[in-house]
């Protein structure tokens, strides 16, 4: 289930009609106030477009630690960079989340909820809920087939 899908050629929107980018943008607000209700930072402290990042330094997890953890429980998201970072290029404070193709998927602002607190279980205690969190996000994805 990816947390961000890139378009290449194009800026994410460019394939999406102006109600799927709207409905987009509410997603993505969804889940930036989800995952800062679960107790996760994001850098611009929300989002107005289709990104957002988490800033890990106070979690003890990295960008590149996270985004293996999410991986292992069927979430895209790639770690990035964010200002004045003193991890690596390679390791990464931060981790870089969107919505186009969960909302493509048909996911509204419930599932973004979800999503939400499946990333901080996994940022928070990854042994003690990663197979209940990989059970969740199978449950969504049935719930939204890609194809019937």
């Amino acid at each position: 289930m990816p947390a961000d899908k890139y378009i290449p050629g194009g800026h994410a929107f460019a394939a999406l009609s102006h109600v799927t980018a709207h409905k987009v943008a509410k997603n993505a607000k969804a889940l930036a106030d989800a995952l800062i209700k679960n107790g996760l930072k994001l850098v611009s402290g929300g989002t107005d477009n289709h990104l957002m990042m988490l800033d890990l330094r106070e979690t003890g997890v990295t960008g590149k630690e996270l985004e293996q953890r999410l991986d292992s429980v069927n979430i895209t998201a790639n770690k990035n960079m964010i200002p004045g970072d003193p991890a690596s290029p390679f390791v990464t404070s931060g981790l870089r989340l969107g919505t186009p193709s969960a909302t493509t998927r048909g996911f509204g602002p419930s599932e973004m909820e979800k999503i939400a607190e499946f990333i901080a279980k996994i940022t928070f205690d990854y042994e003690n809920s990663a197979e209940e969190v990989k059970a969740g996000v199978a449950e969504l994805c049935r719930n939204f087939p890609l194809y019937e």
